[in-house]
Formats: structure tokens, C-alpha cells, sequence
């Protein structure tokens, strides 16, 4: 399903989502979400310069961002490739540093509060830290000067962690509401409050 995925319709939402804010990475990211995604489907083990367990680490932080509920979680839609390969592929080599040493941070950060590392953090433990991280980015981005500041790690991990699920097959059909088109027009549909949204097409 990801070919039928309008890429610059989704940037625009996860931007949305964060409140405005640019993505990093810019408009490399709208030409770097086709391999991405392909990347993310297949990646079994290494992508670009992260390891199988980093991958793994990216895994449990978009799960604890977005959790399997009536639907499946980020693990499912294996967002953390998915980050591991933006970042790699789109990322200035700037950026690329203030995410792997925020995968660090993050780490350190849970040992701290948790005297366990995140991968052995129980998921109550995780969403603890991560809001807390949440927190601790808004007030970073909000106080942010100029366009030369860089962005706070986990203002990365977030947003990727929604460009890669919303912009993956089981984001697309299963947490929004898909149609395959071309197909009958309907303009006027019946909504009840807290129905899923529509997926855009390509």
C-alpha cells in the first residue's frame, strides 16, 4: 500500500501533529520516503549506520509513542527501520549525530530514573521517561532561536516515529479509514464523532 501513499500529504499532517513545527530533514524527506519505506519493509536486520539493536531500540520508543490498541502499534508497522533509514538517508550529518547520541541520552536517561536500560524498562517505565522527554523538547523547540538551532533529539524520534507509522500500510488502513480508488463519489458521508480519519491518495 505504500505506493499509494501521497508522501507530501503525510509530512503535512505529521507536522501538523507536532504542532507546525518544520520536520527535520526538510524536503529531503518527501524524495527520500519511496526508498525509505521500501528499505523498512524488507530491513530484517542492519539499516544504513544502525545496528539490529538499535533498530530494536526505535522499535520499543515508537511503540511507547504510539502502542498497539484496538489497532497495531508502530513495532507492527516496523517504524523503527523506517526511522533508522530517514535518518541515515536524509538526515545532514549535524542531525544524524544529535540523534544517535539522543538514542544514548535516552538510554542513560532511563537508567537514571529507572535503573534499567530502555529495552529493559517495562512499558509503564517507558511512557514515564518519554513524557517526560516530551516535556523537555516542547520547552527546548518553543525557546528555540533562529534556523540554525538544532532540533532536540526526541523532537526527531517523534516525528518520525508518526511519518513512519501514519505513512506505513497498517498506519494507512488500519488506523485511518482507506478506500481504493477510482471508485464512486460520494460528497456527503455520514461522521460520528471519534471515527478514524480518512487516509489521503496519492
Amino acid at each position: 500500500m505504500e505506493s499509494m501513499i501521497d508522501r507530501r500529504e503525510a509530512i503535512r499532517r505529521v507536522t501538523a501533529l507536532l504542532g507546525g513545527m518544520a520536520l527535520v530533514g526538510g524536503s529531503s524527506l518527501v524524495s527520500a520516503c519511496d526508498q525509505a519505506q521500501r528499505g523498512a519493509a524488507a530491513a530484517r536486520g542492519e539499516a544504513g549506520t544502525f545496528t539490529a539493536r538499535d533498530i530494536a531500540f526505535l522499535d520499543e520508543v515508537a511503540e511507547t509513542i504510539l502502542p498497539e490498541t484496538k489497532t497495531p502499534g508502530a513495532k507492527a508497522a516496523q517504524t523503527g527501520a523506517f526511522m533508522a533509514l530517514m535518518v541515515t538517508d536524509t538526515y545532514p550529518e549535524r542531525d544524524q549525530a544529535i540523534f544517535r547520541d539522543g538514542m544514548r541520552k535516552l538510554d542513560e536517561a532511563c537508567r537514571a530514573m529507572h535503573h534499567a536500560a530502555f529495552l529493559d524498562a517495562t512499558p509503564p517505565q517507558r511512557l514515564v521517561l518519554l513524557d517526560q522527554l516530551d516535556r523537555e523538547q516542547k520547552a527546548y523547540m518553543d525557546a528555540k532561536h533562529g534556523d540554525d538551532t538544532p532540533a532536540h533529539y526526541f523532537r526527531m524520534m517523534k516525528e518520525l516515529a508518526l511519518l513512519g507509522y501514519f505513512t506505513s500500510e497498517i498506519g494507512y488502513t488500519k488506523a485511518m479509514r482507506y478506500v481504493e480508488v477510482p471508485g464512486r463519489f460520494d460528497p456527503c458521508v455520514p461522521y460520528t464523532p471519534g471515527d478514524p480519519a480518512w487516509a489521503p491518495h496519492a
